[in-house]
């Protein structure tokens, strides 16, 4: 019997994250990355390979600690994130830090303390992006500063792993999620989920990425509602 290979997913418990979570449970070993044990242990026991991985990746010491305890790893798929809306005019100063801990710093740190497992592995990191890494629209000023802020971490750490760790970027748009929900109501919008991509899309796009031979690097996929 084949070894499993193992991913790390970040914020794999809800929308995206599990969605891949679910998509490579076949033929993977699945680190469920969650800040709860109680959803973090509730998916990984409905998983064939799993394990938990049960951290806030805003808090150094415990996110190093974490990491430290991370055997063979062929890939590290950062899911995890958050959203902050609204006019700059009117955003909190530390709304823009605390976004920027968790949706650029967090990624950057974790993928630093697992560089030395995944060029052992000659593996992979996936970074979930948005099409807001390409663009910018009014009162999405903090939340797209992020994602271009991803985008030149991802850009940076492939051309200083190129040849040992192969780094794709991921820009979904409009997703059923959670976070879509949550986004639309801050906005005043109206939520129309037919509208948009389901999470299986997005957690397809990752498998394909995961799936291309050692001598083939994805370095970008954007993936849009068709509609």
């Amino acid at each position: 019997m084949t070894e499993r290979r193992s991913v790390l997913i970040t914020g794999a418990t809800r929308g995206i994250g599990r969605a891949i979570a679910e998509e490579l449970a076949e033929g993977w070993h699945i680190l469920v990355g969650g800040t709860h044990a109680d959803t973090v242990n509730e998916l990984v026991a409905s998983l064939p390979s799993a394990e938990p991985f049960v951290v806030d990746l805003t808090d150094d010491a415990a996110m190093a600690d974490a990491a430290a305890r991370v055997g063979q790893l062929d890939a590290l798929v950062h899911s995890a994130g958050g959203i902050v809306v609204g006019p700059i005019a009117e955003m909190d100063p530390q709304a823009w830090r605390d976004l920027f801990e968790i949706n650029v710093v967090a990624v950057a740190a974790l993928t630093s303390k697992l560089l030395p497992q995944l060029r052992a592995s000659h593996g992979q990191v996936i970074a979930i992006n948005s099409g807001s890494g390409f663009h910018t629209r009014a009162n999405q000023s903090a939340y797209s500063a992020t994602k271009h802020a991803l985008v030149a971490v991802t850009n940076g750490l492939r051309d200083e792993e190129r040849g040992q760790v192969r780094v794709t970027s991921i820009h979904p748009g409009p997703v059923d999620t959670d976070m879509q929900v949550t986004m639309q109501e801050l906005l005043g919008g109206t939520y129309q989920p037919e509208k948009y991509l389901h999470p299986a899309d997005v957690a397809r796009t990752v498998a394909l990425a995961l799936e291309m031979r050692p001598g083939a690097s994805v370095d970008y996929l954007s993936v849009r509602p068709a509609g």
